[in-house]
């Protein structure tokens, strides 16, 4: 049925959980996999507060961290995939709108599938905190499985 999977990373460990449970489901219907780290553009993190004047950060610097997390966060995924059998490719894009670089990049790589963590807040905390997943849900074009990680699960 789904051929090519989207599995999006921030790093976190209830991503780590949820890119666990999307590898091990692309290894049963036997799909591949995209793992994806998307970061915001350095004019995105800078706001109107000053913070890079106020910690002395450039646009070089920021983009040379940027790629060494998405390295480490994609590696632990394509990792996880290489264990389980699975093929797996890793992309990272930077996005000012997340949830957007996440749909955008599951059209471009051809995906059929976005499996995608949520940590299940509602009310206020939701409100507050935002949701990605909420986000994407409303964005995407193609199917989206939502997959409702445990805090304090490490599987």
């Amino acid at each position: 049925m789904f051929k090519k999977i989207l599995i999006p990373t921030d790093g976190s460990a209830l991503s780590a959980q949820a890119a666990n449970k999307g590898v091990c489901f692309a290894r049963e219907i036997g799909a591949e996999v995209v793992a994806l780290y998307v970061t915001q553009p350095f004019a995105a993190t800078v706001g109107f507060d000053g913070m890079a004047a106020a910690y002395a950060i450039t646009d070089e610097d920021y983009d040379k961290t940027a790629q060494e997390q998405a390295k480490k966060y994609l590696k632990s995924v394509l990792d996880r995939a290489e264990t389980a059998g699975v093929k797996a490719t890793g992309k990272a894009v930077s996005n000012f709108n997340v949830a957007d670089g996440l749909v955008q990049a599951a059209e471009e790589e051809n995906c059929d599938l976005i499996f995608i963590g949520s940590h299940g807040r509602s009310g206020l905390s939701r409100l507050l905190l935002g949701s990605v997943t909420v986000k994407v849900l409303g964005l995407a074009k193609t199917a989206v499985l939502v997959y409702r990680v445990k805090e304090g699960d490490k599987s």
